[in-house]
């Protein structure tokens, strides 16, 4: 992918009208490169789960501009016709739960996106392996769900949200249920697949334990965002 990973500009999300309106968002202004992981935390009611469903085209915001890659998805007002073919090829979810399929394997749970979205069966399991092999599960290619430890499904779950190759991947609280070094470890994975894909990664998180690792790091408060540097400590 070339040119900006993600952009937006003076985003706003307004729930209800007149007395009642709540202004979750309040013009919102984030851009992360191809190949960046970033940082972004707050208080519960601060907007970050607003955001993130506006990033992933699950809401539709008030008003505001955002870029993926090169191509402008929204300008008051969305600019892509089919907004779940945008989900599916454009934007990648990793959850704090793996949400992996219980009844398919492992390989089938990554290869399923690339499958809706047309590619013949062989290539997109040949595509899901490969990143099960970068990701170092490929030993459970063939495991259902039920028998992978926590760390081996978040890792599936990254593969899931790889697969598709999107220019950008929404990560929301994807350490929380994970010890300090299997957190560390999952974000490391998150840094190596941002650099050989080339993908913008966003990771909202409360995780004490990860913070210190982002060189960058939004802050958003009443629907507002502060950029600041970040430690940028890596995975000491």
């Amino acid at each position: 992918m070339t040119g900006r990973g993600i952009r937006i500009e003076g985003l706003k999300k307004r729930y209800g009208s007149g007395e009642t309106a709540v202004d979750a968002l309040k013009g919102v202004n984030m851009e992360v490169a191809p190949g960046e992981v970033v940082g972004l935390v707050g208080p519960s009611g601060s907007g970050k789960s607003t955001l993130l469903k506006c990033l992933g085209a699950v809401i539709e915001p008030t008003a505001g501009r955002m870029t993926l890659g090169n191509e402008v998805i929204y300008d008051d007002g969305w600019k892509i016709r089919d907004l779940r073919a945008l989900r599916r090829d454009k934007i990648g979810f990793v959850f704090q739960a793996p949400y992996l399929i219980p009844f398919l394997d492992v390989t089938d749970n990554v290869a399923l996106l690339p499958m809706l979205a047309g590619e013949p069966n062989g290539e997109a399991r040949k595509r899901a392996l490969e990143l099960l092999t970068a990701l170092d599960v490929q030993h459970r290619a063939k495991a259902m769900p039920a028998q992978l430890s926590g760390g081996e499904q978040q890792r599936v779950a990254i593969a899931r949200g790889l697969v598709n190759r999107p220019p950008v991947i929404l990560a929301d609280e994807p350490t929380a249920p994970l010890d300090s070094v299997r957190a560390l470890a999952v974000i490391r994975i998150l840094g190596d697949m941002a650099k050989r894909y080339q993908t913008a990664i966003i990771v909202v998180t409360h995780d004490e334990k990860i913070i210190p690792t982002f060189k960058r790091i939004y802050h958003i408060r009443d629907g507002v965002t502060h950029e600041e540097a970040g430690e940028g400590r890596g995975f000491e």
